[in-house]
């Protein structure tokens, strides 16, 4: 499992022209599975994105890494994106090979979004599987890539 971690201000997710999914301050996740992902991935997952110290406790100090999303209330938008398991090594086109196939990957999606809102958080989605059009007013920036592969 793959996921693109991004602090953010705000962040949407716009789906023919309609908002689907909309966040305040909180964490924009690109969320990949691939074909050998299970449930433990996405436990590990889910504890690690909402306890990663990425929010600042106070606004004038130096702690610029110490508070988790749950410790400041923020929100989370959780956006599927099998394109993180795009292959570019050879070619010109990406090869998919690794993504899960649409079935397993929209269930452990979805297990993954409850995961997360078993927190307690504001957890927006996009649309699996949907061309999506995400908006990301991104803090600091900071940007992570998480992994996390099947044991």
């Amino acid at each position: 499992m793959r996921v693109v971690i991004q602090r953010v201000k705000s962040s949407q997710v716009t789906i023919t022209g309609n908002v689907v999914g909309k966040i305040g301050q909180g964490l924009n996740l690109l969320v990949g599975i691939a074909d050998t992902d299970t449930e433990a991935e996405l436990e590990w997952m889910a504890r690690k994105c909402l306890e990663l110290r990425l929010f600042p406790g106070n606004p004038n100090s130096n702690q610029r890494w110490d508070k988790s999303v749950q410790e400041i209330g923020g929100e989370l938008l959780v956006v599927s994106q099998f394109t993180l398991y795009g292959d570019c090594r050879k070619g010109r086109r990406p090869s998919f090979d690794r993504s899960a196939a649409p079935e397993k990957a929209r269930s452990l999606y979805e297990n993954f979004v409850k995961n997360l809102r078993k927190s307690g958080l504001r957890v927006e989605t996009g649309e699996f599987g949907a061309m999506m059009e995400v908006s990301i007013e991104n803090d600091g920036p900071v940007t992570l890539v998480l992994e996390r592969e099947a044991d």
